[in-house]
């Protein structure tokens, strides 16, 4: 028998870039954002009080969804290769999702609110949609992917969107896709407890296990 992931294509998204911040021209140059909008390349992230960045983070955990995903004979393709790199910028990374064909499309985040008591997960998509894989695919993303992280016991946002989803216009990668495409901002590196399980690689794994299940489900739907 073919293996549980045959066929199937998931570009991982891993946000920011460990260069963003020494490349203040490169990063700030404006591209196209969708809706007629325009916006930075990139930018820098954030990053806990203890000075652990988002950009780490993400890529960090993106690499061991892709592991988790790979086992299961899922083609995994990344948006960027290392953590010391510039960009992508993020019309390039919807572009990666898009040329890769891919069954789905998620963004690896985490949120930098200024009040240590917000926590939580949300996770994002286009709305309104602006062609048919934003409309009830990328919707079905979105309920997958909040249902698996909830139920691994993560919280859903007490600062953004509603029951851990969040309907969004203004960002570049989700307007710009033509494939099933969200973005999950896994918490709040400003709060303690979240910071806390961020910085650990127990934690790391947790968030990873999480994302990676949620995939699969949603794969295994589609």
């Amino acid at each position: 028998m073919p293996p549980v992931g045959s066929g199937k294509v998931v570009v991982l998204d891993p946000g920011h870039n460990g260069g963003n911040a020494s490349h203040p021209d490169e990063i700030n140059r404006k591209v196209p954002a969708g809706r007629g909008q325009t916006k930075p390349c990139n930018t820098t992230g954030t990053s806990t009080n203890a000075g652990y960045t988002e950009h780490a983070f993400t890529f960090a955990v993106a690499h061991e969804v892709g592991t988790a995903l790979a086992a299961k004979g899922i083609k995994v393709v990344y948006t960027r290769q290392n953590d010391s790199g510039v960009g992508p910028c993020v019309d390039e990374r919807a572009r990666i999702g898009n040329d890769a064909n891919a069954d789905a499309v998620v963004s690896i985040h985490a949120d930098g609110s200024t009040s240590p008591t917000a926590h939580g997960f949300h996770v994002a998509y286009s709305a309104p949609p602006l062609n048919a894989a934003q409309g009830e695919p990328s919707l079905k993303l979105a309920r997958t992917m909040r249902d698996g992280i909830r139920d691994d016991g993560f919280p859903t946002s007490t600062y953004i969107g509603s029951a851990g989803l969040s309907p969004r216009n203004d960002l570049a990668g989700l307007n710009l896709s033509t494939r099933p495409a969200v973005l999950v901002e896994c918490g709040n590196m400003r709060n303690a407890d979240e910071a806390s399980q961020m910085s650990s690689a127990a934690g790391r794994a947790h968030y990873a296990q999480a994302i990676a299940k949620a995939i699969e489900a949603y794969l295994a739907g589609s």
